[in-house]
């Protein structure tokens, strides 16, 4: 059969005409781009590159679309929705930077070049000179008959400096199409089985220095930004393809937002004695308030760009877009009593992370029936039912609303939990639940092994970070687990009180007195009974009689059943023999009316025998 002529970029008006390389070129050209280390990207992007070369040199290009990349490559089922999930999008954005990087720094001599063409999938190729001796350069970077003695000063200069002033005359094409192409948002047509969250128009980075170098960094920081947005599944994201930036004094008001989007991140860059200033804010377009500002400073000539753009646009996403990053912490108002259908899906979010923030019997109630009215409407939804998961879940491990009949609680919230993840297996949320509801179930090894695929999602996730170490220590591995939980808190800190609450019981089952007490009253979740139940172990064996004795009534008052089964309670928690000791003897040295197989002489014993090896050396201990 006839070999099908590889694509040349001619074919889409792309590039002078020419003679097509012959494929043993494209694959070189191919692997010394793959060699190369100015071409630095992850590996999903790698793979992206390959399959479409390989996919058009074996003829078919044809068969290269969003859906097709989405499955083959980055691994989508069957049921991946174009619409609604910009992963394709947003990494061919990342491959052609990466290209046009490699063929301005290093690539400037390669004698084939392979392209994406924007707005579409299927590379092309030409050669870079026409054959002959007297060959001029075909392909970019172009450079004027007057370019040579500025490329030879350009030569002299610091490397990071000449690949920003090379891409001149590359991004001065794409920054005029940039500057026509009309408004287009990250997700068009929704389809009618989803919802949208809270809705994020994302604009590009402006270039504040007025230095054309920087247009580089700009658009660079602006793709890296939407893909680490995109992983938090809550949000509904949009991107506004116009490069103007914010000035000075702009209000919110006059900054442009697409329809229905709430709000706008924006954000420019200023260079300055080689040095980057980034700097970021967020506003509310219904009221014209400023909700965040963030400024980040960084040296290309000390770390990659690329680096650099990963690391802020991933401390960006976690301040922003996480559970309790700015968006969920500034809601419009959400009215108490009868839901309205137009507002639920939004309503249904906020009330279910505020409902997380104070773990009370109210919110509780209101959260559930916001999500079992939004997942009736919308039943392809997964983050609903994850989230509706968590509050099935909380009726039968903090005796929450319980509904009295079958199926059980935990039923109910191992089936949300398991439809959530065939709906969208990369749901974070989605397996963060199913990971807590393992937990529960008594099944920690596989819950623990779920929490690390979700962590490996979206190490940003501060929500996700925090509850998988919980886990973790829970499990046994306090001081591991305990790390995970405060680098959650480090990075976004306003998270959670009840974080604050595990890290107090983690100081607690360390032998950390002093810091237990101090977290412990910075938890502030009068609401929640579990609270009281730790703050009575940590002031009782701290000789604080009085606050033990008025957390031990608050506990007793809001749960007064507990110890009727604490075995029971324990086991559903997977705390290992030792551990359990430790809690049993607090419990009876808070006054609580503990019965339980264990005396208070068993618990001592369990404990010594936990903590001192048979011949009184320290026992080991779980590590990190």
């Amino acid at each position: 059969m006839e070999q099908q002529r590889p694509r040349n970029c001619d074919d889409n008006n792309t590039a002078p005409p020419g003679p097509t390389p012959p494929q043993e070129e494209i694959r070189a050209q191919l692997d010394r781009i793959l060699a190369s280390a100015e071409f630095s990207v992850p590996a999903r992007v790698r793979q992206f590159l390959i399959y479409v070369v390989n996919e058009t040199l074996a003829g078919r290009a044809d068969r290269i679309k969003a859906y097709s990349v989405a499955v083959e490559v980055f691994g989508r089922d069957s049921n991946f929705d174009i619409q609604n999930d910009p992963v394709v999008r947003i990494e061919a954005g990342r491959l052609r930077r990466a290209l046009e990087r490699y063929y301005l720094l290093v690539g400037n001599s390669a004698p084939v070049v392979i392209e994406i063409p924007k707005g579409a999938y299927v590379p092309c190729f030409h050669w870079r000179q026409e054959h002959g001796d007297d060959a001029q350069p075909a392909g970019p970077p172009r450079v004027d008959q007057h370019g040579s003695d500025t490329a030879a000063l350009i030569g002299r200069s610091s490397p990071w400096l000449v690949g920003s002033l090379l891409a001149l005359a590359m991004l001065a094409a794409g920054y005029l199409a940039w500057l026509v192409t009309p408004p287009q948002p990250v997700t068009t047509a929704r389809a009618p089985s989803v919802p949208e969250g809270p809705s994020l128009t994302v604009k590009p980075f402006a270039n504040l220095s007025g230095q054309p170098e920087v247009n580089y960094y700009a658009a660079g920081l602006s793709e890296e930004l939407l893909a680490q947005l995109a992983r938090f599944k809550e949000l509904t994201l949009r991107a506004r393809e116009t490069p103007e930036g914010p000035s000075a004094d702009a209000t919110a008001r006059e900054t442009p937002r697409l329809p229905g989007s709430r709000y706008v991140l924006e954000g420019g860059i200023r260079l300055s004695d080689g040095k980057l200033r980034v700097s970021v804010r967020v506003l509310d377009g219904e009221n014209a308030v400023v909700l965040w500002a963030g400024t980040y400073d960084a040296d290309p000539r000390d770390k990659p760009i690329v680096e650099i753009e990963t690391t802020i646009a991933a401390n960006v996403a976690t301040a922003v877009a996480q559970p309790y990053g700015v968006i969920f912490t500034n809601p419009p108002l959400v009215r108490p009593g009868k839901l309205g259908l137009a507002s639920l899906p939004q309503d249904c979010s906020y009330r279910f992370y505020h409902y997380r923030t104070v773990i009370d019997a109210t919110e509780h109630a209101q959260a559930r029936e916001c999500l079992e009215q939004l997942t009736e409407r919308y039943p392809q939804h997964a983050t609903s039912w994850a989230m509706l998961s968590y509050l099935y879940l909380d009726e039968e491990r903090f005796k929450l609303n319980r509904r009295a009949g079958q199926p059980t609680p935990m039923v109910r919230a191992r089936a949300a939990a398991e439809r959530a993840t065939r709906l969208a297996p990369e749901n974070v949320r989605a397996l963060q639940a199913l990971m807590t509801v393992l937990y529960f179930s008594g099944e920690a090894a596989e819950a623990l092994r779920i929490g690390a695929q979700a962590r490996a999602l979206n190490p940003n996730d501060t929500e996700l970070l925090g509850e998988f170490g919980a886990w973790l220590a829970q499990s046994g591995n306090w001081v591991r687990g305990a790390s995970l939980i405060e680098e959650a808190m480090a990075k976004n800190p306003g998270h959670s009180s009840y974080y604050t609450g595990l890290l107090a019981l983690a100081a607690y089952m360390q032998g950390e007195d002093a810091r237990a007490v101090d977290l412990i009253k910075r938890a502030n979740l009068q609401r929640f009974s579990i609270y009281h139940f730790v703050a009575a172990l940590i002031f009782a064996r701290c000789g604080m009689g009085h606050e033990a004795a008025q957390a031990r009534a608050e506990f007793l008052k809001l749960r007064p059943g507990f110890f009727a089964n604490f075995d029971g309670e324990l086991d559903q928690r997977n705390f290992n023999t030792r551990d359990r000791a430790i809690l049993i003897r607090g419990a009876i040295q808070a006054g609580f009316p503990v019965r339980t197989q264990l005396s208070a002489w068993d618990a001592q014993r369990h404990a010594a025998a936990s903590t001192f090896g048979p011949d009184g050396d320290p026992a080991q201990r779980s590590q990190p």
